[in-house]
């Protein structure tokens, strides 16, 4: 008996290597002191931080998966679980420094993991994050044959004096939303259910009140919004924001809350995206659950104060962010969403 045959194919681990070494390096920015394959990365922040505090996240795509898995397409996930551990640093106020991915599987496929490796490096370099490092497991029998799973750790920075924490945020400020790109990473359980079970799709079927294949709707990548967040975040104006993953609003807004307020949403101020309006009918899905499973196509809320709420939409709107819209306020009460 030899490690091969139990399962593990150190060959193919090295192929891998091989493959994705230069898919990293092309990501690498100024401060990486460290070669893809060392024991640990190397980073340096260097002289331009003043009083930097590192913020740090780890995330994975849930079932969004298993949508790859019957698709044979794997190059988008990467693209999902870069730009979800991006936003979820930049409601802080950091940008990120680098990224680090975990890959497990049963068998593992050099060409499968090339191109989850190829969405990854892709989007850190829109990201100006660098890929350091990772971890790719093979673990027979642990894993169905075809299927893996993914994880993403990303540290970023900010000024200290420069960090949005939501406590100054109070009765009469402003929620403006920006749109999502789909489903993004999160109801995908419920997603999948209602589109290959209740339905009976198939991932490659056209859906009219799309205009897309299902599949081509559910892999829609998770968009990141540093780009157009970015040249706001030093202005000391963005009170609070809210990346709007697994829980929907209903419990991703509340977390940025002080005690005595809460948040009201007003859904007619916003057109729910086709993707969304069909799941929730087909599926008869209640409403309240469609607003705490779904982002409902609001993929980032900010707080600003009423007086600067048409600042925030001109600033976004010069970026390119032409879907903002304001949706709903502040008022007094325990942190929590009100839904008008």
């Amino acid at each position: 008996m030899d490690y091969k045959s139990s399962g593990v194919n150190i060959d193919a681990g090295n192929e891998t290597v091989r493959r994705i070494k230069g898919l990293a390096r092309a990501t690498f920015t100024p401060g990486v002191l460290s070669e893809i394959g060392s024991f640990g990365g190397l980073f340096s922040l260097g002289a331009a931080w003043r009083d930097p505090v590192l913020v740090s996240s780890a995330d994975g795509v849930g079932t969004k998966l298993k949508v790859a898995f019957m698709t044979g397409r794997h190059d988008t996930i990467g693209v999902d679980l870069v730009n979800h551990c991006v936003n979820d640093i930049l409601v802080q106020g950091a940008v990120p420094l680098f990224f680090l991915d975990y890959l497990a599987t049963g068998a593992l496929s050099p060409d499968v993991a090339e191109q989850i490796v190829k969405g990854l490096a892709q989007a850190c370099r829109d990201n100006g994050c660098a890929l350091l490092g990772g971890e790719t497991a093979e673990m027979p029998g642990f894993y169905a044959a075809g299927e893996y799973d993914v994880a993403g750790f990303i540290v970023g920075a900010v000024e200290r004096d420069h960090l949005i924490t939501g406590r100054t945020i109070a009765p009469g400020d402003v929620l403006v939303a920006l749109p999502s790109s789909g489903l993004h990473t999160n109801g995908y359980s419920l997603a999948r259910r209602i589109a290959f079970e209740h339905v009976g799709l198939q991932a490659d079927q056209h859906v009219a009140a799309l205009g897309e294949t299902i599949g081509e709707a559910l892999l829609r990548p998770h968009r990141s919004y540093l780009p157009v967040m970015r040249p706001l975040l030093a202005t000391g104006r963005v009170k609070g924001m809210a990346h709007i993953t697994g829980g929907g609003i209903t419990d991703n807004l509340p977390r940025i809350l002080p005690a005595d307020t809460r948040a009201r949403i007003d859904r007619s101020m916003w057109d729910v995206p086709a993707l969304f309006g069909w799941l929730g009918a087909v599926g008869e899905v209640p409403v309240e659950d469609q607003w705490r499973s779904f982002n409902m196509g609001m993929g980032l809320i900010v707080a600003v104060s009423a007086d600067d709420a048409d600042w925030l939409l001109e600033e976004l709107r010069s970026s390119g962010e032409t879907g903002a819209h304001v949706v709903g306020g502040i008022e007094a009460g325990a942190p929590s969403v009100r839904y008008a």
